[in-house]
């Protein structure tokens, strides 16, 4: 029979219950851990590669799914590009207000066999910003979010997107007109999600876009009209061509595609293996 020491925990006192507890009836202080219990697991919409901090509603899905439009969209895009460009620049212009195709409508408008360039310049204005708000939301609904997501991808995607997280919050609405220019940065995404995260209201947003955007395609079109004759020239050889670049291009994403899911799948069987 073994002699209980005197001071051990049966023999002490219970802490007396705070105010808190009194009133509520529940205790306030930490909860000892039980032993062999389990951390509860985390929910799918938790995960770090997801954008949101909170579960996600109906605007939230609505807008990952126009994110789903958008990649579908670009893929779609690879190989028509190709091809309009050297059949159609005109409409590709209207269709995408891409600056290649708005600057090869210069070039064709110079020659005086597009009389309907101002139509064009100006469909390819508007329709430039088809997917811009998309991004704008994004912001609105989870700041920094989509951020995050992209800049999880790499290293190397961390420190570009920190760089133009820097560029954006310095150049403010002129970041606008800057996002435009060419570079190896992502700054126009980064420039129109943290638009929408710092509150600026849609209708301000579409404005700056559609000013900068619009002085940018101008200056392309300029560009085109100025090449003129050579540029068409340029043209008319790819048109030749652009129907065998366009197979290439669809296989290409095809096989790029293929040996993405296929590596996903290894990843993935290494984890579980």
């Amino acid at each position: 029979m073994t002699e209980e020491r005197p001071g051990s925990a049966d023999d002490r006192p219970a802490p007396e219950p705070t105010a808190e507890e009194q009133a509520t009836g529940e205790p306030t202080g930490p909860r000892e851990a039980v032993s062999g219990e389990e951390e509860p697991e985390r929910e799918w919409w938790e995960d770090e590669g997801m954008p949101w901090k909170k579960k996600p509603g109906r605007a939230d899905y609505a807008c990952l799914a126009w994110f789903g439009v958008i990649a579908v969209f670009s893929l779609i895009l690879i190989p028509t590009r190709a091809w309009l460009l050297g059949v159609a620049p005109d409409w590709l212009a209207m269709i995408t207000g891409g600056r290649t195709a708005v600057a090869a409508s210069g070039a064709i408008a110079s020659t005086g066999e597009m009389p309907h360039w101002p139509i064009v310049l100006i469909v390819a204005s508007v329709l430039s910003l088809k997917f811009d708000w998309i991004y704008w939301w994004a912001g609105k609904l989870w700041g920094r979010g989509m951020i995050e997501v992209w800049a999880g991808q790499s290293k190397r995607a961390a420190r570009n997107y920190d760089r133009a997280e820097r560029w954006a919050e310095k150049l403010g609405p002129i970041g606008f007109l800057i996002a435009y220019i060419p570079m190896p940065l992502p700054l126009m995404q980064v420039v129109f999600v943290l638009s929408g995260a710092s509150g600026m209201s849609l209708k301000r947003f579409l404005i700056y876009d559609y000013i900068a955007s619009t002085l940018w395609l101008i200056g392309y079109f300029a560009l085109g009209w100025q090449l003129g004759e050579g540029a068409v020239a340029v043209l008319d050889w790819y048109a030749k061509i652009a129907g065998w670049v366009a197979i290439g291009l669809i296989v290409v994403v095809f096989v790029t595609s293929y040996l993405a899911q296929a590596r996903k799948a290894r990843e993935k069987a290494e984890k579980q293996g």
